[in-house]
């Protein structure tokens, strides 16, 4: 490390490590090597080794896995909202794997919100699912899924890590996924997403509603699904009316 080059020390060390990230020798989603191995390698005190560090994070070439360490950002997951597709099709689309860990599956009294959404009666129970999806084993999105009862209770008793719910429907229980209402918006990460996607709370993320329909219009399954903001990104194309 040349120490009179006038340039900051701690924007030598970040040159050379962003460098390495660029020519592969630090691959995406590698764990970068820690500040005391950076301390001696560089032989840099820690603060500098740490603001050199921080700047890989401000640029977005790497980032803080609480309790892990630090990583070699992977590449954003784009998804397209011009068709009907689950999470793992769209995750495994980009050649990486997308298993799920299971939270929890239950029997609840649907929400003011679950009812409208499912067009139940009020009083009615559904399936609640919480899952985690992952990419490459890194949390990507929370996923809440809502389904009526009587498909519900076939559904949980699936491997849930491992078969996607838009699969079962189909191809196990034979029923047709037709059209999707999305609502998507931008907010701040809830305790329990936060805690779920492994971010800080308050940490920005995209959240979706999606409520499925099958034949005759009728809706078989409702999700809020919350996305890690920096780790996945929306596109679309869009036709203008000739009437403009």
């Amino acid at each position: 490390m040349q120490r009179n080059t006038g340039e900051p020390l701690c924007a030598q060390i970040e040159s050379v490590l962003s460098y390495e990230i660029a020519d592969g020798t630090l691959s995406a989603g590698v764990q970068i090597p820690t500040e005391d191995h950076l301390i001696v390698r560089f032989r840099m005190s820690r603060i500098t080794v740490r603001r050199a560090g921080q700047n890989l994070v401000n640029r977005g070439l790497v980032e803080i896995r609480r309790g892990r360490g630090t990583f070699v950002t992977l590449p954003r997951i784009t998804q397209g909202l011009t068709e009907l597709t689950g999470s793992v099709e769209d995750i495994e689309a980009l050649g990486r794997r997308a298993p799920a860990r299971l939270i929890d599956k239950r029997i609840v009294n649907a929400s003011e919100g679950v009812v409208r959404q499912l067009s139940l009666i009020k009083g009615r129970k559904v399936v609640r699912l919480q899952r985690v999806r992952l990419a490459d084993g890194l949390s990507v999105s929370f996923e809440e899924t809502y389904l009526p009862l009587e498909i519900g209770e076939k559904i949980i008793t699936n491997d849930l890590e491992k078969q996607p719910v838009f699969s079962l429907l189909e191809h196990k229980y034979k029923i047709p996924l037709l059209e999707a209402e999305y609502r998507l918006e931008a907010v701040t990460a809830e305790a329990d997403a936060a805690e779920a996607l492994e971010i800080a709370q308050g940490s920005p993320i995209f959240r979706i509603e999606r409520a499925s329909y099958t034949t005759g219009g009728a809706p078989i399954d409702y999700e809020r699904l919350h996305y890690r903001g920096d780790l996945v990104r929306f596109v679309t194309r869009l036709l203008r009316s000739s009437s403009k």
